[in-house]
């Protein structure tokens, strides 16, 4: 039986990939519900109104949200794994640490695996560090300045916190101060540079010199 599309009245099939499909909320198993939510509410992750039994956080600059409550799943407790994106994993770990949260020493990728400390070049993916809830439910700590190619549309980048706008800029300022060394003259067309280097960045593509 062919799935038609009920908004065309029938006269179209729909294709997998050719509509949106977002994720909008991941469920978690938590033991206490009280206990999670004053530990989610300490981190700063946005409390959303939800019907009775259910509590939604939505971690700032998310478009993804984190549900738990007894109706939702019978999961073990603890057995959630998840990866939270930030720009400056440095900074993320020190405002957790301020928050009375337990969170693991950096970690990066090398080519024997994960090994101890920072990335020397903080290279975007490589650096980690982690974290868990009560119940042990694990959170991934992981910095991504940019995007792999492909990984984001370009006709839709987004950026979701003011600190990630701050971040970019000061990336862009950078990199626009060795464009203008390379180029030995001031870049009245600075707006537009950094947005064509922003929205690079973003995206995967290649970022202007």
């Amino acid at each position: 039986m062919n799935t038609t599309d009920a908004r065309s009245g029938g006269g179209a099939t729909a294709r997998l990939g050719t509509f949106d499909m977002k994720v909008e909320v991941i469920v978690i198993p938590v033991s206490d519900m009280d206990r999670a939510n004053e530990f989610y509410g300490r981190l700063g992750w946005r409390q959303d109104v939800t019907p009775p039994g259910v509590s939604q956080f939505t971690p700032p600059g998310s478009w993804c949200s984190v549900q738990f409550g007894p109706i939702l799943t019978s999961a073990e407790p603890g057995s959630a794994t998840g990866y939270v994106i930030v720009s400056d994993i440095v900074a993320a770990r020190n405002a957790l640490v301020g928050a009375g949260v337990e969170v693991e020493e950096f970690t990066h990728l090398s080519p024997d695996g994960l090994v101890s400390g920072l990335d020397p070049e903080r290279r975007s993916y490589f650096s980690r560090s982690s974290f868990r809830d009560p119940d042990g439910n694990t959170w991934l700590l992981q910095e991504i300045t940019s995007r792999l190619p492909g990984r984001v549309d370009a006709s839709t980048t987004a950026i979701g916190s003011v600190s990630d706008v701050a971040a970019l800029l000061r990336r862009a300022a950078t990199a626009h101060g060795e464009h203008e060394k390379r180029t030995g003259e001031a870049d009245a067309n600075w707006p537009d540079w950094y947005a064509a280097y922003i929205v690079a960045e973003q995206t995967g593509t290649e970022l202007p010199t």
